[in-house]
């Protein structure tokens, strides 16, 4: 089994090389869009608020375990997830892949044009064998209009990528893919969200001494008290709570 079910959720026990591997086939076949997303403990309890976002996790290809709460919610259960895979484990992989490929059309969708003209400088730089690589920046407003939506995609279909990234922040991003899918034109979406900033440099990513001991959390909590209080001071007790509910009902 490539999934353990948490708190309703598929979600992946695959390691990263299994996961790359996946996506590779996925790239190469073309046959329907796949998508990934991540589960994180404030992603899976705002998804069971907003049937929207539910149905979108609950559709999408992979669900990769970003977060410590979700190893230790599966440990808590005697599940298999042992590592956390976060959207930029993802991101860094399949562009090392596809680099080494030689090929591949990447769009980068969301963010501002200052932060996109940012990620094109350093992706060049860092996969130089990236055949080419596009971007577009939405309008910055809490839900698209049919037009911008028609712009998008439209703009999205004429490039034919191999690998859209999305990063407009969760939950908007994966239900915009999950109400777009059958209209776009591409193999494999992935929803990265903060990864923008991330590897644009806007937002510094935590060292990998916190990571590695689930606490990623703490240094971005500093950086941005007023964006990730709720995400770590509410949802975190929210999705235990979740998590007890579920045990007991099942």
């Amino acid at each position: 089994m490539q999934n353990e079910n948490l708190v309703g959720y598929p979600v992946s026990t695959l390691n990263l090389e299994s996961c790359v591997s996946l996506i590779r086939g996925w790239i190469g076949d073309r046959a329907t869009l796949k998508y990934f997303a991540c589960a994180n403990p404030h992603s899976l309890v705002l998804a069971n608020q907003d049937r929207i976002f539910r149905k979108a996790l609950l559709s999408s290809d992979l669900l990769t375990p970003d977060g410590a709460g979700i190893v230790l919610a599966s440990r808590l259960q005697g599940g298999r997830i042992r590592q956390r895979i976060t959207g930029s484990d993802i991101f860094k992989a399949v562009s090392q892949m596809i680099n080494e490929m030689g090929t591949g059309r990447i769009f980068f969708l969301g963010s501002t044009d200052l932060i996109l003209s940012r990620i094109i400088v350093r992706f060049k730089r860092d996969y130089p064998y990236i055949k080419e690589v596009r971007t577009f920046s939405p309008p910055f407003k809490p839900v698209f209009s049919e037009t911008d939506n028609e712009a998008m995609v439209a703009c999205i279909n004429d490039f034919k990528p191999d690998i859209l990234w999305v990063g407009m922040t969760a939950p908007k991003q994966e239900k915009w893919i999950y109400q777009n899918r059958y209209r776009l034109k591409v193999p494999f979406v992935g929803a990265i969200g903060a990864v923008f900033d991330f590897y644009a440099g806007n937002v510094k990513r935590s060292s990998t001494m916190f990571q590695k001991l689930g606490l990623e959390w703490l240094p971005r909590l500093i950086q941005e008290p007023k964006r990730l209080w709720r995400r770590n001071f509410i949802s975190s007790p929210l999705f235990l709570l979740l998590l007890i509910r579920y045990r007991m009902k099942k």
